[in-house]
């Protein structure tokens, strides 16, 4: 398929209640056992990538050093790839919609974290006009980029009660949708009210995280959940694995 095919099958694929399993990589090997596992698309995490480079997450990697491996990562596979990449790398929006085209990618998450400054979190418009700028630039190509559009309130303890974080993350995504995002991201594990009142209360379709190992895709898709990435948590389930193999031959 061309980018705007794989583009279009991608987005797609992001239905409430039957969710798209994105197991997330890091490199050729993980991505074409994905593929070859029968999955229909994959993500690429910043987590495990820094990961694979030996990097630090939060932005340790640089925005060249991201693209040169989704180039290797896409020249391995067929299926759509969406790429994490944090909080833009202080790049131009054109610049990061057409470095990720260049290296294959037809999606991506951008996230309200800026950890060039700090981890502060961007303030509800100033990321909406993020996404925004993303949109017009993607908007400039053939091909429909994948925004999704990513909120780290959940994850912060000092963005107040739980019910304001949830009151929070809402308001955040609403601008975001309002803004061109495609998907919509509340990262975080929730409780399954949390959840469901996030994909009933959002316009566009909710990714959600997943832990390999609990394989609970049906409570997922229940909760109308469109989409599930597993984050770091795939590649921290293989490393148990390899633990597991290699202690004896201590």
């Amino acid at each position: 398929m061309t980018l705007k095919e794989q583009a279009v099958t991608f987005l797609g694929l992001h239905q409430p209640g039957n969710p798209v399993i994105l197991p997330t990589v890091w490199d050729a090997w993980s991505a074409k056992l994905v593929q070859e596992a029968g999955f229909s698309a994959l993500t690429v995490g910043s987590h495990p990538l820094a990961n694979s480079l030996g990097k630090e997450d939060k932005e340790g990697m640089t925005f060249t050093e991201v693209t040169a491996r989704i180039r290797e990562i896409t020249a391995a596979v067929t299926v759509p790839v969406s790429v994490d990449i944090e909080s833009g790398y202080a790049q131009k929006p054109a610049d990061l919609i057409n470095g990720l085209l260049d290296a294959g990618a037809v999606g991506l998450n951008i996230e309200d974290s800026v950890h060039s400054e700090g981890g502060r979190l961007r303030t509800p418009q100033e990321h909406a006009d993020l996404v925004a700028e993303l949109r017009q630039a993607a908007d400039t190509t053939d091909v429909h980029f994948v925004i999704n559009a990513r909120t780290d309130v959940f994850l912060r303890q000092d963005t107040g009660t739980p019910a304001e974080r949830l009151e929070s993350a809402l308001t955040r995504l609403r601008l975001a949708a309002e803004a061109g995002a495609d998907v919509l991201y509340p990262v975080g594990r929730h409780d399954p009210e949390t959840l469901r009142t996030l994909c009933t209360d959002l316009p566009l379709p909710i990714n959600a995280i997943g832990i390999p190992a609990e394989a609970n895709r049906p409570a997922l898709a229940e909760s109308g959940v469109a989409r599930v990435s597993f984050g770091p948590f795939l590649q921290n389930a293989l490393t148990e694995q390899a633990n597991t193999l290699l202690t004896p031959w201590r």
